[in-house]
């Protein structure tokens, strides 16, 4: 079994829907869900989206939920207990995610709506500064703001899991220090082998271990390898992560986006999309025990969605 703490595909639902397709969830199963048991779908709000992001997290949101109305193998899930419920019945498990807060604004209701709405991970800012902290690519160092603080505390009270992905280093340190449950980084790879902004030095990865958390393993090139990204390289985050911090704080989240307008031929190279999961899957049996494979494909996130959620 799959857990991919991170997905796109909400926006890309949301693109067919808006060109008069149904069923894309359906339709699109065998291109999307080859072996993936469960799956964050995360709403991202555009850059051109920012300014309207709460409407237009909510139309996202709502052409999901019309997409899942219509579907058959797949289920939205709110804990642990209806994940497995789903898989064992058959149905692909959907998580809810916010990526970056932009749709909740300022208001700390818009969180607890999004969340009676089936919201269970919230990453605390996409790349760029929000009304709850800095993102990776601006150029201040902010951290979390006192709204952000408030965020992450309605978010341990409602069970939010929070995803400390895309926020600026001061902003990871200032969320470790203002919740003592577990975070996750639901897709980021070792900064000590790929030198990208938005990957984790060692330290932030010992920090997301002593507090139980996870990290998820994410397959975009830049992320992976600046010269030449392969499944090869992919692996050996994993296994580096893995070595650093034990493996039961090592997962996937892969964020496929070859599906997304401009993003075509951005793939890792052997690791392209969901059909080559079987590849990974052989290439880490060469380096993992059957427990420790076990771990990092499904029973890690498991661990920590169930204590939170």
């Amino acid at each position: 079994m799959i857990f991919d703490a991170h997905s796109d595909l909400p926006t890309f639902i949301y693109n067919e829907r808006k060109a008069g397709k149904t069923r894309v969830l359906e339709e699109n199963y065998k291109r999307f869900f080859n072996g993936i048991s469960a799956r964050v779908m995360a709403i991202w709000t555009r850059p051109d989206k920012r300014k309207e992001a709460t409407v237009y997290g909510l139309e996202v949101l709502n052409a999901f939920l019309r997409d899942l109305e219509e579907s058959e193998r797949f289920e939205l899930v709110r804990n642990v207990e209806e994940m497995r419920k789903a898989i064992e019945e058959g149905r692909v498990a959907l998580w809810l995610g916010l990526e970056g807060g932009e749709p909740i604004g300022e208001s700390l209701d818009l969180l607890e709506i999004f969340h009676r709405l089936g919201l269970r991970v919230l990453t605390l800012t996409w790349s760029l500064r929000n009304a709850i902290g800095d993102g990776v690519f601006e150029r201040t160092n902010g951290g979390l703001t006192n709204f952000g603080v408030e965020v992450v505390g309605k978010a341990e009270e409602l069970g939010i899991v929070i995803d400390l992905s895309h926020i600026n280093e001061a902003g990871f340190w200032d969320a470790l220090e203002v919740t003592s449950f577990p975070v996750i980084a639901s897709h980021s790879n070792a900064k000590s082998l790929c030198d990208n902004r938005r990957n984790l030095t060692d330290e932030q990865l010992k920090a997301i271990a002593e507090r139980g958390g996870v990290i998820g393993a994410v397959a975009i090139p830049g992320f992976v390898d600046k010269e030449r990204p392969t499944l090869e390289k992919y692996v050996e985050h994993i296994i580096y992560m893995a070595d650093l911090i034990g493996y039961q704080h090592v997962g996937l989240g892969f964020d496929f986006v070859y599906y997304l307008p401009g993003w075509s031929g951005k793939s890792v190279e052997g690791f392209e999309n969901e059909s080559k999961i079987p590849a990974l899957i052989e290439k880490m049996k060469e380096n993992f025990s059957e427990k420790e494979l076990e771990g990092i494909t499904f029973k890690n996130f498991e661990r920590v969605f169930e204590k939170i959620t």
